[in-house]
């Protein structure tokens, strides 16, 4: 088992009692060590501002570590208050032809949908779901969505790297250079990728990208990042505020009001930094190990799940052919297992503070409850 040697478990970081196995990274994370007391350094700031200058606040600590998580340059990326946020600015600024197609999966989480579900309204577009694939594989129906003859023209395709509900797949590396040749805007929503594998935005070149702090990059509520392409940077923000007019520039004209929380900030960097002193393609290679274990732990429960081929590694949905049983996560917590159940399937996601005893506890849980 080569593949775990290279990110051991980080349990160490977290405050995670040993009888608890948290596997639901995919809803929100706990807090590191180190970023709850950048929290609380924060609140310091805020009971004492005599004492700290306002100018201390560490807004483009924050955006610096931001971009290097995607591989983005610092200027592109705009601090917002959340991913609805991020799409609701990304739907304003982007300039469509009406009979187009807005392109996304069935089933799709709220903040991606309802921001382009208006533009459409307005703008005279097509809403196109590809509804989920019998055979698990989201890239190959996308791509036959996408480049189906006789189509209307495809304006927008609202994308994510799995589907957030039981970590499907879905491929960008194959799916942007197919929206890009058919003249589209790419809008990706990275909330259950960045922090979990990797996430370049020079491969899938997005007009715009966003994720928040509160999952896989183990940082606080109520904060996310906006990537705005360099050509998408001159537009207009969703509200406006003295830090977003000029002579601000980039995609920093996108930034919320309130920006400089003294609390926030520091808390996401602090977790930002932290999982970037992981190596991203380690972290996911660890998650594919315990997400691995966990399906071959369950074999013959009568628990289906996407092949291996066909999900992400943090990610493993299980769904019962008659659906899961009433009160499966209330049994599940009895025996100190914590996981999700999305759209009738249960979502397990470790991350890295998960170790082989806890899917091993999960595993056991499982088979009595069941």
């Amino acid at each position: 088992m080569t593949a775990i040697t290279a990110l051991p478990c980080q349990r160490h970081l977290f405050e995670i009692p040993d009888d608890v196995s948290y596997l639901d990274a995919a809803a929100w994370s706990p807090l590191p060590l180190v970023v709850r007391e950048a929290g609380e350094t924060g609140l310091l700031v805020k009971s004492r501002p005599w004492t700290h200058p306002r100018e201390a606040v560490q807004a483009e600590r924050a955006r610096a570590a931001a971009a290097r998580l995607i591989g983005a340059a610092t200027d592109d990326m705009a601090i917002v208050g959340s991913v609805s946020h991020a799409m609701a600015t990304a739907a304003a600024n982007l300039t469509v032809a009406p009979g187009g197609r807005v392109l996304r999966v069935a089933d799709e989480f709220p903040s991606l949908r309802y921001a382009f579900d208006r533009l459409a309204a307005a703008r005279g577009l097509i809403v196109e779901e590809v509804p989920r694939p019998g055979d698990d594989d989201w890239t190959t129906a996308l791509l036959a969505a996408i480049e189906r003859p006789g189509a209307p023209p495809l304006a927008i395709a609202t994308l994510t790297p799995s589907h957030w509900t039981d970590g499907g797949l879905i491929d960008l590396d194959r799916l942007a250079p197919a929206v890009h040749a058919a003249g589209a805007a790419l809008v990706i929503d990275a909330t259950q990728a960045a922090g979990a594998v990797p996430v370049d935005v020079r491969r899938w070149r997005p007009d715009f990208l966003a994720f928040p702090t509160y999952k896989w990059t183990l940082g606080p509520y109520a904060l996310a990042f906006l990537y705005a392409a360099p050509h998408r940077q001159d537009g207009a923000p969703i509200e406006e505020n003295n830090g977003n007019r000029p002579p601000a520039s980039g995609a920093r004209r996108y930034d919320r009001g309130e920006l400089n929380d003294p609390v926030l900030l520091p808390m996401a960097a602090t977790g930002l930094e932290l999982v970037l002193s992981f190596e991203a393609s380690a972290v996911a290679a660890r998650l594919r190990h315990l997400t691995d274990r966990l399906e071959d732990g369950v074999a013959g429960l009568g628990l289906a799940a996407a092949p291996r081929h066909l999900r992400v590694p943090g990610v493993l949905g299980l769904r019962a052919p008659g659906g899961l049983s009433s009160g499966l996560l209330d049994r599940l917590r009895e025996h100190g297992v914590y996981a999700s159940e999305r759209s009738g399937g249960l979502r397990l996601s470790p991350h890295v503070w998960a170790d082989e005893g806890d899917i091993d506890r999960c595993i056991a849980a499982l088979h009595r409850v069941l």
